[in-house]
């Protein structure tokens, strides 16, 4: 069985407004600003789905949007400030992994990407070398082609999937290609999700 886990607000808190007020003291730009620059279609979203697919190219583009030259290693202290581990949520990544294969699979751009072990290094014993950007795989979620191709990389079927996430249209992605999953809401915890992965597997026992 595989098990697909997102990363933030699920097994980070995601301070995105805290992200924002640290660019916003380098480039001089306001957290509206900062969208309208580059959280759209044609910047971070295309970025999400792997386009620029290197973290230079990356910083390139986010520094011409901006009219900045953030350096790399800023970019990544910034997005890991903005995080706070939930280690009883990343207990169920421990147990998933008593019944098969964890990966990891987050929104992001190469140039998180190319980082994620030291963004997010709580989650290092857990998944080890399976962490991975929605830019690693060409597409972001919630399309559907995310998802296949997270299977065809370790060779499971959909029905023997579980993918855990706080978008509920990222859920919908996941679904549309039969994957079991879990919303992860505001209310729920580490104990709900062992509660699904443990439902899953009698499911497929």
């Amino acid at each position: 069985m595989l098990f697909i886990f997102d990363m933030d607000n699920v097994l980070y808190d995601y301070h995105w407004r805290k992200r924002m007020e640290s660019l916003t003291d380098i480039t001089g730009h306001d957290f509206h600003d900062l969208r309208a620059r580059w959280w759209h279609d044609d910047g971070e979203w295309k970025a999400e789905a792997g386009d620029p697919d290197t973290g230079d190219e990356y910083l390139r583009r986010v520094n011409e949007a901006f009219g900045s030259a953030i350096p790399r290693q800023t970019w990544v202290d910034i997005r890991k400030a903005a995080m706070d581990f939930r280690p009883e949520v990343a207990d169920a990544v421990t147990f998933a992994a008593q019944h098969g294969q964890v990966t990891l699979l987050t929104n992001n751009g190469m140039l998180i990407g190319e980082h994620l072990q030291e963004v997010a290094p709580h989650l290092v014993p857990f998944f080890g070398e399976h962490m991975f950007a929605t830019s690693h795989y060409q597409a972001r979620k919630p399309d559907p082609a995310v998802f296949s191709r997270v299977l065809e990389r370790y060779g499971f079927a959909s029905e023997d999937t579980f993918f855990v996430d706080d978008h509920p249209d990222n859920i919908r992605g996941a679904q549309e290609i039969g994957i079991t999953s879990k919303w992860f809401s505001p209310t729920d915890s580490g104990a709900s999700v062992k509660e699904a992965i443990t439902n899953f597997v009698a499911g497929r026992s």
